[in-house]
């Protein structure tokens, strides 16, 4: 099965303020591993980014002024994610995002029937515990050393990880239970065949029973 794990940075929280997608990230998945394929892309927004945001992510204006515009790897981006299931941690920030982006260019929206929010999976699973992707990386030791800010392409790879996890780890892919002993069998013994037909005595002592039947339903 192919799925797509996706994460974005943004300039904030809200697409309807006017704010945009300035990274997209993505890793390919077969039966929820890793396939080693992955798209990504800095985007110019079109617009100033926070200094506040700056310090999440890392990615300013200087940077990504010289960055295409979404318009530019659109077509590039859903080639790659094709009609697969999408995989984001809280999804509906990010599809709200690239839906808003694909509104721009008057595109279909991506339907949510086919997200996976990881969010909501480890809320399920484990109720009342952290369910940020730190917290999740930090519960199945995940390596997340390298997340010293957030980055689209990163945060993929890292959530790919947890969601193999959280969908029952590597053991059902990889064939890690041991198998049992092979127990050693001696030869085969035929046994000669046996007659299923009734013996002449069970055929009499059919034939009494039906005899003190009143009145049976089959010869009426």
């Amino acid at each position: 099965m192919r799925e797509v794990v996706l994460d974005t940075e943004t300039t904030g929280l809200d697409p309807n303020s006017g704010h945009r997608v300035i990274e997209v990230g993505c890793v390919e998945l077969h039966n929820h591993v890793q396939t080693g394929r992955t798209f990504q892309r800095y985007l110019n927004p079109e617009r100033d980014v926070p200094a506040e945001v700056v310090a999440i992510h890392g990615l300013d204006n200087a940077f990504l002024v010289g960055q295409p515009r979404f318009a530019a790897i659109a077509e590039e981006l859903l080639a790659f994610i094709g009609d697969a299931p999408l995989v984001a941690h809280n999804a509906g920030f990010d599809m709200g995002f690239l839906n808003a982006e694909l509104a721009r260019l008057d595109h279909p929206p991506l339907r949510s029937n086919r997200i996976v929010d990881t969010a909501a999976l480890a809320r399920a699973k484990y109720p009342g515990a952290p369910a940020s992707l730190d917290a999740l990386c930090r519960r199945f030791a995940v390596d997340a050393s390298a997340r010293t800010k957030h980055g689209a392409l990163l945060d993929a790879q890292l959530l790919a990880e947890v969601y193999l996890e959280l969908m029952g780890g590597r053991q059902p892919l990889l064939g890690l239970v041991v198998a049992p002993a092979e127990v050693a069998l001696g030869p085969t013994r035929m046994r000669p065949p046996r007659a299923h037909g009734p013996s002449a005595a069970e055929i009499a002592a059919h034939a009494a029973f039906i005899a003190t039947l009143s009145s049976p339903i089959w010869l009426q």
